[in-house]
């Protein structure tokens, strides 16, 4: 295996999605953790309903929306099912966390290993240009990743082909010279059947999709994907 580039997704890979509960039990005391799990399955929900749902896409869907947009969306959608009040202060103060999320403890020394190996890093991610701006400064990971590629320019998520087609038209590398890099099961199955080496990064201990192909490799953090590399 030689792999030259070295990709990862974002919002549950390198950004901790449900760290945003703390802040929400703070907002919504005994419903943190239950805002925080079904934000994040109504935005996945979107970005799938938009990228399959339009018959005519030819370059990019005329429903899509940027992910930021569907973030608040779907954070609106979830007070609303919970029947917890919407104030626009509470709402402003969960966006603004999620533009900030909380990196995975190890993933600064990670992507450091992996750079001092001569490897090129990328960030590919469903997220809005700004937001994975804006996370990627608040972790400090700015030096660690050399392109940050965002699925915004052809306005189809992730799992279409097309979004990661994206790598390859940012970075000079063939399909298997890639190791894709997903804490999400779907998104390594998905880059799976692109074409990329894939590394799915098991943080909650689920079981292997029942769907085949099984990702090449897989751990429990980050820190497995050096050991993927060696």
């Amino acid at each position: 295996m030689t792999i030259k580039a070295v990709v990862f997704d974002a919002y549950g890979t390198l950004f901790d999605v449900y760290s945003i509960q703390v802040l929400a039990e703070e907002l919504y005391p005994n419903n943190g953790a239950d805002i925080a799990v079904k934000w994040r399955d109504k935005q996945i929900e979107y970005t799938r309903l938009i990228t399959q749902s339009d018959p005519h896409k030819v370059s990019g869907s005329e429903y899509f929306r940027p992910f930021w947009e569907l973030t608040r969306l779907s954070l609106e959608y979830t007070l609303d099912r919970l029947k917890l009040d919407r104030k626009s202060g509470q709402v402003e103060k969960l966006m603004q966390q999620y533009a900030h999320l909380t990196p995975f403890a190890e993933n600064l020394a990670v992507l450091q290993k992996i750079k001092a190996k001569g490897l090129t890093t990328a960030i590919l991610s469903n997220g809005s240009v700004d937001m994975l701006t804006s996370a990627v400064k608040s972790a400090g990971m700015e030096d660690v990743l050399d392109h940050v590629i965002s699925v915004d320019p052809i306005r189809l998520f992730k799992t279409s082909p097309e979004s990661y087609g994206l790598v390859q038209r940012t970075i000079p590398v063939n399909k298997d010279e890639v190791l894709f890099v997903s804490s999400n099961a779907w998104d390594a199955l998905g880059a799976t059947w692109f074409g990329f080496t894939t590394h799915w990064v098991n943080r909650q201990d689920l079981p292997f999709e029942s769907l085949s192909p099984r990702p090449h490799f897989s751990g429990a953090d980050l820190n497995s994907v050096l050991a993927s590399l060696s």
